[in-house]
């Protein structure tokens, strides 16, 4: 193999080492999700292609050296427009001139006619196909290269023969095919990684929206439910208005849950306060005993009133972290049983224990419990377990599931206790 071979093959793999860090750019950008990196840091690619070809070029005598710095020079102005053209001819035009040798007016004669050509066709390029393309991307070189050809022996009378010429133009020609076809190739991955990204976007929204229709969905029902209740006439007064104002704290609770949503794209400082735990726990068994009546299943608290039994945190998270756990089991229940909650306090820990009698979960569920959009209802979203398993975790607490298929599942939630 030649030498001239040889030095343009190295050139070539210059020309493929950017490209293959532009691709590994673009995957960075959609992996990392990185909003703030901007088109024009790309242009530095096809900048620093052609400044490294020019750097290590063939020289062949006389002040003339040859080197691939035109296919990234044709292809910077074809892909990037105008702009990044004038950067490309002012970058090509001052390294050539500190190269020196007659080389520098050839290449401002031969570089200054390519670049109209290229900006002409650089207006319909990217509308071209994959063969259309090809065609100009390779046309372009190879009329640069005549250009070379016919300049450098009737202005310069510089001849390097017939072989030589021969393999420059190949070498060109091919090394454009092949870096189109690649740089085709990366564009294409980038688009799908776009649509990709507006896919998820909008999977978020419709998963958000059927998050919030599932989230308001309870406490909706419990108000029905009392005010169904209620309308009995035969109640008592205290009774009636023990349901109504029941009624009413699901109305508000519904209500925050919006509001949570809507605050969801800006999130606040959230606000901490110490709250009993067993008060928080009758509350919510309070709230659910007409939902477990309606399913047949009978709901029991066994704990005594401590005074002591305070944890710091969001208590109004916390009563929705009990609220989808509880309801959870109640619905895994299809055909009745008992769900029964423990509290125990220790020294430094409250331990909750909630257990029910339903279908039970495989080691496999349990492992992905928790995760976004999971979920082992036919009509579940998941984000409700995925936002109980959040709020615990806010509180600095634990929570550990233990599961069998037929015989149930336990939730056992350990959280600090507050002095």
């Amino acid at each position: 193999m030649d030498l001239i071979t040889k030095d343009l093959l190295i050139n070539f793999l210059i020309i493929l080492l950017p490209l293959f860090l532009m691709q590994s750019l673009y995957q960075l950008k959609y992996a990392y999700r990185f909003e703030n990196l901007k088109e024009w840091v790309f242009a530095i690619f096809p900048v620093l292609t052609m400044v490294s070809c020019m750097l290590f070029p063939v020289g062949i005598g006389d002040g003339f050296s040859w080197d691939l710095r035109r296919i990234p020079f044709i292809l910077g102005i074809l892909y990037g427009g105008y702009k990044l053209g004038f950067i490309l001819l002012f970058f090509l035009f001052a390294i050539r001139y500190f190269i020196g040798g007659n080389g520098f007016y050839l290449t401002l004669i031969t570089i200054s006619l390519l670049a109209v050509l290229v900006l002409f066709f650089s207006r319909y390029y990217m509308k071209m196909s994959l063969k259309q393309k090809l065609t100009t991307s390779c046309s372009l070189i190879f009329l640069s290269v005549l250009m070379s050809v016919f300049f450098s022996e009737k202005l310069f009378e510089s001849n390097m023969g017939a072989r030589m010429w021969v393999q420059y133009i190949v070498i060109n020609v091919t090394g454009m095919f092949i870096t189109t076809l690649l740089w085709e190739g990366i564009r294409n991955n980038f688009e799908v990684l776009q649509k990709l990204m507006k896919t998820e976007k909008l999977e978020v929204v419709s998963h958000l929206a059927a998050s919030i229709s599932h989230e308001v969905r309870n406490p909706l029902t419990v108000s029905r439910g009392f005010m169904q209740l209620s309308s009995d006439e035969e109640l008592s007064p205290q009774v009636r208005k023990f349901y109504v104002d029941t009624a009413i704290q699901e109305m508000d609770r519904a209500s925050e849950i919006i509001n949570d949503y809507l605050t969801f794209a800006r999130p606040e400082i959230d606000k901490k306060e110490k709250f009993n735990v067993f008060e928080e726990i009758q509350g919510v068994a309070d709230i659910l005993t007409p939902l477990a009546n309606m399913n047949n299943t009978q709901l029991k608290v066994s704990s005594e009133k401590n005074e002591y039994g305070f944890v710091l945190g969001e208590r109004k998270k916390f009563e929705q972290c009990l609220v989808n756990i509880i309801k959870n089991g109640i619905e895994s229940m299809p055909d009745g049983g008992k769900l029964q909650i423990d509290m125990i306090q220790h020294s430094s820990t409250i331990q909750i224990t909630i257990r029910d009698e339903g279908t039970g979960m495989t080691q496999e569920q349990i492992n992905r419990l928790g995760e976004p959009y999971f979920t082992t209802k036919s009509k579940g979203t998941g984000l409700g377990m995925m936002v109980s398993f959040s709020i615990i975790k806010e509180i600095n607490g634990k929570i550990r599931v233990e599961s069998e298929r037929g015989k149930g599942t336990c939730f056992t939630i350990e959280l600090p206790v507050c002095n």
